[in-house]
């Protein structure tokens, strides 16, 4: 058997994928896709003008990975963020997942500043190699890796004081934040929290970092979520959706005298260095999906379903005695449970509600470090008729367990016991 056919066996046992909002499970089920990939899978499933790209370049067959100098995409593409980012950022450097980008700003913030700590802030998640779990403020996330990297504290989300605290004793290199925390509960930060981070981490000269893997690329309705306040990063990071769900890829951007004040030697350009960084398919998806995004003004799409979907949301949630809050930004949102019991009854209320959801035909999950907030995150191509869709199993989902907190819990863990009982005799 030849390559080709072994995978397309491979594919069709696993059950191919359909372009935008849909994707086919191995039962022969459509399901109503809002989860994204957690936000990858930003213009849907196998979008035509993405796949038409890689498959370009593939029919191209240009030398891939010659690591000698910037191939042609890897140019393209930085040009075009270049031109997207804030504050004068005109330098990327581009890996292969947002852990990577994290670990590359913390690399560059030592050297550029010649500081040795880190602040971030509780709640926060950047990913998980060694050094961005250092700075990830998740204490599930941590404790089985300790001891990390030294030189990390970590401060409430929203506290610009505590910030400054830390920044009044000259030895951060850089402060590092989402604009709106996603794996710590879909929290955005509060208003003129950034700006004023901003303007401390220039008093006090440190970098600021803003990690924009989730909410970038025009996720909360604007290209950069920081763009909401006007706040000008030092480093800006993205991955995720930078692809459009078909290859793997991140990018660091930031100022180039930053870039060469940390790097600019002959015994240091090399130190920081990717093998698979600016891959030519990688790119050429990079580069299709910034110009779906920008010719079918899916930032400004974002902007206007967004409010839809909050809409739809808020009213099929209404009144509901499980449902504390819902949050969030564009297309970006979080349905936040008052579960009681602790830990273990958000872990329970929040499955159950995922778990319902999938039954009624709607994928989404809940977040990695608050199991009791319910993530909303469909692709930026969303219509209203899915969001229709996806607000009927919501409200048909929460009228299951409408008596109170309590019996909500308790029906909830009935079922995840009858679900593992099936598992284990069936």
């Amino acid at each position: 058997m030849g390559i080709r056919e072994q995978i397309r066996q491979a594919l069709e046992a696993d059950a191919a994928s359909v372009c935008n909002l849909h994707a086919q499970h191995d039962a022969g089920h459509e399901v109503l896709d809002f989860l994204a990939g957690y936000g990858a899978i930003s213009l849907g499933h196998n979008h035509p003008d993405v796949r038409a790209a890689v498959e370009e370049v593939l029919q191209a067959r240009p030398p891939q990975f010659l690591l000698v100098a910037a191939q042609p995409l890897a140019a393209e593409l930085a040009r075009r963020l270049a031109e997207l980012a804030p504050g004068g950022l005109d330098l990327c450097f581009f890996a292969s997942s947002g852990s990577e980008a994290v670990e590359g700003a913390m690399k560059l913030a030592r050297l550029a500043t010649r500081r040795p700590r880190f602040v971030s802030a509780l709640r926060s998640y950047h990913g998980t190699t060694l050094g961005a779990l250092s700075v990830t403020g998740s204490e599930r996330h941590r404790r089985p890796f300790q001891p990390l990297l030294s030189g990390a504290v970590f401060v409430p989300f929203g506290d610009a004081g505590a910030v400054e605290r830390e920044l009044r004793r000259r030895d951060v290199a850089a402060v590092l934040l989402e604009p709106m925390q996603g794996e710590g509960g879909m929290r955005p930060a509060p208003d003129g929290y950034l700006p004023e981070v901003a303007r401390l981490c220039r008093r006090y000269g440190a970098l600021l970092v803003l990690d924009e893997v989730q909410t970038g690329l025009g996720r909360c309705g604007r290209m950069f979520a920081c763009e909401e306040e006007a706040v000008e990063p030092d480093v800006l990071l993205l991955a995720k959706g930078l692809s459009g769900g078909i290859a793997p890829i991140s990018a660091l951007i930031t100022r180039r005298g930053l870039w060469e004040r940390a790097y600019g030697t002959l015994d240091r350009y090399d130190l920081h260095c990717s093998t698979f960084g600016g891959g030519a398919v990688a790119c050429a998806a990079a580069i299709a999906t910034l110009e779906v995004i920008r010719r079918d003004g899916l930032v400004e799409a974002a902007a206007r379903y967004g409010g839809y979907l909050r809409e739809k949301i808020a009213a099929a949630t209404a009144g509901h005695p499980l449902v504390r809050e819902v949050r969030g930004r564009g297309l970006l949102w979080g349905i936040d449970l008052d579960a009681p019991a602790g830990g273990m009854g958000e872990d329970l209320v929040g499955q159950w509600l995922v778990v319902g959801m999938l039954e009624r035909g709607v994928l989404t999950q809940v977040c990695a470090d608050a199991t009791g907030v319910v993530r909303v995150q469909p692709p930026l191509t969303v219509t209203r008729e899915a969001i229709d869709r996806f607000a009927l199993a919501l409200q048909q989902t929460l009228a299951e367990h409408a008596t109170g907190r309590w019996s909500s819990v308790a029906a909830a863990a009935a079922r995840a016991v009858r679900s593992r009982a099936a598992r284990a005799f069936g």
